[in-house]
């Protein structure tokens, strides 16, 4: 029978999951995840985790934070003056936002804190510095790379 290799382009449903059990995706009740197996389109982790599967078999794929979304770096939180905030905005913990960095690149930021004269912000991915699981099914192998 035929496995994934590194080229496939495969379809896969799945539940991830950090190591609490707590759900942060899934594909129940939406399409099935499609993608090519080492092109880089997810992260590292899930995508080593798939090979020598065989459609229709079922894998959960621990994934360590350096092959998912890397460690929380401290340095990434910083205070940002209120008084510079749209007043069109809000804030409230755990709103996610789109900033610029000042060589005009974007990032998403979460405000974590907030006072009357700043808002904490935190740019690490919501992921960062947390192991992954993956309950993993492979539906199918579209194109055997």
């Amino acid at each position: 029978m035929v496995t994934v290799k590194e080229g496939d382009t495969i379809r896969i449903n799945y539940v991830g999951k950090v190591e609490d059990g707590t759900v942060f995706d899934s594909t129940a009740g939406t399409h099935p995840l499609e993608f090519t197996v080492g092109e880089g389109e997810l992260i590292p982790g899930l995508e080593k985790g798939v090979i020598g599967m065989k459609p229709g078999e079922f894998r959960s794929v621990s994934i360590p934070m350096g092959q998912g979304y890397g460690p929380r770096v401290e340095e990434r939180v910083f205070e940002f003056d209120r008084k510079r905030l749209p007043d069109n905005i809000a804030p409230e913990i755990g709103r996610q936002m789109q900033m610029y960095r000042a060589d005009g690149m974007p990032m998403m930021v979460t405000i974590v804190g907030i006072s009357e004269t700043s808002l904490t912000m935190d740019c690490n991915h919501p992921l960062a510095g947390k192991t992954l699981i993956f309950d993993t099914t492979l539906l199918e192998i579209l194109n055997n790379g």
